[in-house]
């Protein structure tokens, strides 16, 4: 039965869901609210996002997942047994397969704590993933060619490098950078710049609205509403570009030194099919504009962004069901043969 395989992308902002013969059936940010005092579960995904920052001191409404892996590993259990159920039903007559995300870069004891998540919340087995090779897949690269791939996956906690080659991991990396960090880069540079705090939210429309990592235009500005950290009181201002531009140089420079380490270690061949093919970038962090036309002009390799890149990992989830019955489900990598 097709249904009780599921791909799961968990993802520091969101998490998708792939169901096989079905496709994405599911996609929530990763927030959980609970009652403090009970532990209580209140909401989950968009309903839990809506109340960060807004929660009174009884209720707390918590992201489990940091930097691309499990935090809080009691609330992503109760936030995965609520997706699955969703997913599957409240009684599923079969315990689900699963194929779950990780980054490159992760623990053995970061992917134990993924895999015992899954088996916690129903799982009847599971099979990590990981990021850079399910973008990858699910960005329509063939993997399996002796031809090297680079992949570059900038999700909201890490950001993923891998050059591919016959169905493995040449060479990956992983960098606790992603569109989280752009956020927070927001937030000091607004409380620096303008003495006003804002929330995590606010600074997430910014970068949506007026983010740049390239050339920003100096005529676009914002209103931006937060609270004067020297009267207390509210207050608004209007934000340009320009500064949404000079505030995220750090973790977009950090990512660019991050290509140009993967680069110099790539053998020369697969180099030179990455110069005539290019890299592909998927991930939300892909969205930000200009930043394929920085990393093309910092790395002399053209760029090329996959089309839905915020999807790309788990529609590449979703075809590792393929062969789920034929892996392992001990948490090693898939790899394809």
């Amino acid at each position: 039965m097709f249904g009780r395989d599921i791909g799961i992308d968990l993802g520091t902002a969101n998490v998708l869901i792939f169901v096989r013969g079905k496709g994405i059936v599911l996609r929530e940010p990763s927030v959980v609210a609970v009652e403090k005092e009970t532990s209580r579960l209140l909401a989950v995904g968009e309903e839990a996002r809506r109340m960060i920052g807004r929660t009174p001191d009884s209720i707390i409404a918590v992201r489990p997942l940091k930097d691309g892996v499990i935090a809080d590993y009691t609330m992503t259990e109760l936030m995965l047994k609520h997706f699955i159920r969703k997913v599957c039903g409240r009684r599923p007559v079969f315990r689900p397969q699963i194929a779950v995300c990780v980054p490159s870069g992760v623990t053995s004891v970061e992917q134990r704590a993924v895999i015992e998540a899954c088996q916690e919340a129903g799982a009847k087995k599971v099979v990590l993933v990981s990021e850079p090779m399910a973008a990858a897949v699910g960005a329509g690269i063939d993997v399996s060619q002796p031809r090297g791939h680079l992949v570059l996956d900038i999700g909201g906690g890490t950001t993923d490098i891998a050059v591919i080659s016959l169905g493995d991991e040449v060479i990956s990396d992983s960098l606790r950078v992603g569109g989280d960090k752009f956020d927070e880069a927001i937030i000091r540079y607004v409380r620096r710049e303008h003495k006003l705090f804002i929330g995590e939210r606010t600074a997430e429309e910014i970068k949506v609205q007026i983010g740049c990592a390239f050339a920003p235009d100096e005529s676009l500005t914002m209103e931006v509403r937060g609270r004067d950290t020297l009267s207390g009181l509210p207050k608004s201002i209007r934000l340009s570009a320009a500064e949404v531009y000079e505030a995220l140089q750090e973790p977009v420079q950090a990512i660019i030194n991050l290509i140009r380490s993967v680069l110099e270690k790539t053998p020369p061949e697969l180099a030179g099919d990455i110069m005539q093919d290019g890299m592909v970038l998927t991930g939300g962090g892909a969205l930000l504009k200009g930043l394929p036309e920085l990393i093309r002009l910092e790395t002399r390799v053209p760029v090329v962004v996959a089309d839905e890149p915020e999807t790309c990992v788990a529609r590449g989830t979703g075809k590792v069901l393929e062969y789920i019955n034929k892996l392992p489900g001990d948490g090693r990598s898939f790899r394809v043969s």
